[in-house]
């Protein structure tokens, strides 16, 4: 059995960069209809939607018809947690928070199985491997796997280079908000200091090689960063489209 490619072969085999939005309904319907839209890719938040293990099995198979790749980002930078949502299935991780090369360096343990890493094996019992299905899993599990650290505090920032470096770490993901909030910023994201921060992380991280990417629903920011070479964005999100858009219909009709 064929596993689906992972987002780091997704992101080495365009040309162009990947674009994507957040799922935070928790809702496998609205993940489906998210799936259908060209997006290249969907990130199944874990760690501020109300999403459990079920709720993000289920958005899974609900995306999994569509040519979209599916990331899900976890709640936090845990290997029993990590290993969990990778036996349901997912392949591409998010670990937010990830400030210091050891925090990345027990992301990559957490996704790998020994001698080069920490993740349980139970392969035959679980969906990642397709409940033995999936041939030589345990032996190919890494390829199987792609990981991706999300740089939020000035801390991140300034270890950029050093995170990106670490075996197993697949690119680096930028989270404004919470970058903004570590520099007394909180709620502006695309102030001038918060952006010359991201392209600092993009440099650092490309310098090393990985894939650089960043969250900017702003469309002028997202425009900036792509110009300045994102690998891969998220644009949107589920609730905010939803929100914004029933907050139109009321103020034209109401």
């Amino acid at each position: 059995m064929q596993l689906p490619m992972t987002f780091r072969e997704a992101i080495a085999t365009s040309e162009r960069p990947l674009i994507g939005m957040w799922c935070g309904s928790a809702s496998p319907l609205v993940a489906e209809i998210c799936a259908g839209s060209g997006m290249d890719w969907l990130l199944i938040d874990g760690e501020h939607a109300p999403n459990d293990l079920s709720t993000i099995m289920a958005q899974l198979h609900a995306v999994a018809a569509y040519p979209v790749t599916p990331v899900v980002r976890v709640p936090v930078n845990d290997a029993a947690i990590i290993k969990q949502v990778l036996d349901l299935g997912a392949q591409n991780l998010v670990v937010p928070m990830v400030s210091t090369v050891e925090e990345a360096q027990a992301a990559a343990a957490a996704v790998r199985y020994p001698p080069g890493g920490v993740r349980g094996v139970a392969a035959a019992l679980a969906r990642s491997g397709r409940w033995g299905r999936a041939e030589n899993y345990l032996a190919d599990a890494d390829t199987h796997v792609s990981l991706m650290v999300q740089v939020e505090t000035m801390a991140g920032v300034e270890a950029a280079a050093q995170i990106a470096a670490v075996d197993g770490v697949d690119g680096v993901y930028v989270g404004p908000s919470d970058l903004a909030a570590s520099m007394g910023l909180l709620g502006q994201q695309t102030h001038p200091d918060v952006t010359a921060a991201v392209l600092a992380t993009f440099d650092a991280v490309r310098g090393q090689g990985k894939a650089a990417g960043v969250n900017a629903f702003d469309p002028t920011a997202a425009r900036r960063y792509l110009d300045a070479g994102a690998t891969f964005i998220t644009v949107g999100a589920d609730v905010t489209l939803l929100a914004r858009g029933s907050e139109d219909l009321a103020t034209r009709f109401r």
